[in-house]
């Protein structure tokens, strides 16, 4: 049975927000208190674990999910490897309060060979820069060296990606992103190779709190069922989108895997919702941002409305002046040209 089959089938659970449980002749059931375990966080770690080919873990979002990552798993003094234009947050957590606790962070081109670390972390199709990684190759020479290869795929999600198949230890997701699909539910997801690893995580877990409430548990439940035909339609309006900006007068640059990365081609059949594009400069950049009329000036990704920001804003001198991500969502490609189009010309 094909992944979208299973997504669609069934009902989602009841929402069950109780956060206690009574005991059955004195011992404690499968649930008895939230922050260990709940029905509906069951239920959709069940349908993740399926998904991802491993066993999963939700979080109360994707940055919780790194914390716990990194605090269950480091030490003072590991190294960690992370991807070079990939998801501001995690280098800004892993740089700032984690060097605190005595964390070594690098940061390497991850098209390139990784170096020696105790964790070595892809993110395909890198958030803005939309780089991809041979993931097969970097977990082979990163297992050689003992370290671990985490995958962020928050981008691509498991129906066009399954890292775990290709060598890697643990996959991240911010399920608020295209997982969740309707930006209403904040939550995170860890899917591990090895069951002694997500023992240690759930450990973590209930340990520190870092857990998904009942209802936005539910809410990814619901969105999971429509993600075959969201990431599908997602992935063919941005690669149009992507052959269209990259023959505009404006554009100096277009980034998005499916033009060409001979890579990414290997591992995907679709290359996700996300791309990035310049401008001349950051003042242009703000300039398309004001003359939208149908694509939201908002931040995140994955979500059915489509969004546009200037990344400059968020990242700094990291990212181009010019740069702009869009996340295409579910609008017709046409529409979306149009005011692409005509944003472009407007800040001309």
């Amino acid at each position: 049975m094909k992944p979208e089959t299973k997504l669609a089938a069934g009902t989602p659970p009841p929402l069950d927000r109780a956060t206690v449980h009574s005991y059955r002749d004195g011992q404690p059931g499968p649930f008895y208190y939230q922050r260990d375990s709940h029905p509906v966080g069951v239920d959709a770690e069940r349908r993740l674990s399926e998904l991802e080919g491993g066993e999963a873990l939700l979080f109360s979002s994707g940055m919780a999910a790194v914390t716990a990552l990194c605090l269950a798993l480091l030490e003072p003094g590991s190294h960690v490897a992370v991807a070079d234009g990939g998801y501001y947050g995690t280098v800004g957590l892993l740089r700032g309060e984690l060097a605190r606790w005595g964390v070594q962070v690098s940061v390497f081109d991850q098209t390139a060979e990784p170096p020696q670390a105790d964790i070595v972390w892809l993110e395909p199709c890198s958030n803005p820069m939309l780089t991809f990684p041979d993931i097969a190759a970097v977990c082979e020479r990163t297992h050689a060296d003992g370290g671990r290869v985490v995958v962020d795929n928050t981008v691509l999600s498991p129906l066009f990606l399954r890292p775990l198949e290709h060598g890697a230890d643990i996959v991240l997701h911010s399920a608020s992103k295209i997982l969740g699909g309707h930006h209403d539910a904040l939550l995170g997801v860890l899917a591990c190779a090895d069951e002694q690893t997500a023992a240690r995580l759930r450990a973590f877990r209930n340990a520190s709190g870092i857990v998904a409430a009942p209802d936005p548990a539910w809410l990814l439940i619901r969105g999971m069922k429509t993600l075959g035909l969201r990431a599908e339609r997602q992935s063919a309006s941005a690669l149009e989108l992507a052959r269209r900006l990259a023959g505009h007068p404006a554009v100096q640059t277009v980034r998005y895997p499916g033009l060409g990365d001979p890579v990414a081609a290997r591992y995907l059949r679709a290359f996700g919702p996300l791309l990035s594009f310049d401008v001349a400069d950051g003042e242009r950049a703000l300039a398309v941002e004001r003359a939208l009329r149908l694509i939201e000036n908002a931040t995140s990704l994955g979500g059915v409305a489509s969004t546009l920001e200037s990344r400059a804003r968020w990242e700094g001198e990291r990212v181009p002046a010019g740069l702009l991500r869009l996340s295409v969502g579910l609008e017709d490609v046409d529409d979306l040209w149009a005011d692409l189009e005509q944003a472009l010309e407007a800040a001309a």
